[in-house]
């Protein structure tokens, strides 16, 4: 099982009591399929860099995940498929990763220096 977190952006015509409906309805199959969630953050509205639908803003909401890659891709299907939902974006968590990852010396190579070449003399330099 990997860890994934999903940005999500939902219609600004949404009210903000029903935000958590709308997920419970979709994270019902996640959570049936084997996924687990831990944890939800509603950051609220905020305004987009760009316009996406011809909407300056959107109700942001970031969901830390644990499950298959199967059971992601379904949820990232139907976060689709759902009209008030603008734009997903799903991240694999990596992070631990990361940190564990050392850096090897000897990976490196350096190109060795070229000698640089005398200036060029014109005939009318002389």
């Amino acid at each position: 099982m990997r860890k994934y977190e999903i940005c999500v952006i939902v219609h600004p015509d949404v009210d903000d009591r029903q935000v958590n409906g709308l997920l419970d309805k979709n994270l019902a199959s996640f959570t049936a399929a084997g996924g687990t969630v831990d944890s939800i953050e509603v950051a609220g509205r905020r305004r987009l860099a760009y316009e996406i639908q011809k909407k300056p803003e959107g109700i942001y909401i970031f969901l830390k995940l644990t499950a298959e890659p199967a059971a992601v891709k379904e949820l990232d299907r139907l976060f689709t498929l759902n009209e008030q939902i603008m734009r997903t974006k799903v991240f694999r968590d990596d992070s631990k990763k990361a940190l564990k990852a050392k850096p090897r010396n000897h990976d490196v190579v350096v190109p060795p220096e070229k000698p640089s070449k005398p200036a060029r003399q014109y005939k009318g330099d002389r």
